[in-house]
């Protein structure tokens, strides 16, 4: 199973403002591309960890977990303790940087990241 959460900065972040986030979202979701998609303002925050422990500790069914928003590295480094508190592989992560695109721009890249993974 895949699935695709997308982080934006509480909505406030101007990286964030080119992009209809749901439209995204609704794209993804009836292309059937992945599983699940889901929406958080802000991942790196306490409930962030919260809800990825919750999500990977819910759901060992997870191959891959695409999460669109900030950088790649920094999203490893922000989610490794939720990770690891709900034993969920790591490499199972794939960030996916969207910052300061428009709706099109940030929909094929992460198409793109979908398809190469």
């Amino acid at each position: 199973m895949k699935g695709l959460l997308m982080c934006v900065c509480q909505g406030t972040c101007p990286s964030f403002q080119k992009m209809n986030i749901f439209e995204i979202l609704n794209t993804l979701r009836r292309e059937g591309v992945v599983e699940f998609v889901a929406l958080h303002p802000q991942l790196c925050a306490d409930d962030g960890d919260i809800f990825l422990s919750i999500l990977s500790k819910a759901n060992e069914d997870i191959e891959k977990l695409y999460v669109a928003g900030c950088d790649p590295k920094m999203q490893a480094k922000m989610f490794r303790d939720a990770f690891e508190k709900a034993g969920f592989d790591r490499t199972k992560h794939i960030g996916i940087d969207i910052r300061n695109m428009d709706t099109e721009q940030a929909l094929q890249t992460i198409k793109r990241a979908l398809e190469s993974s």
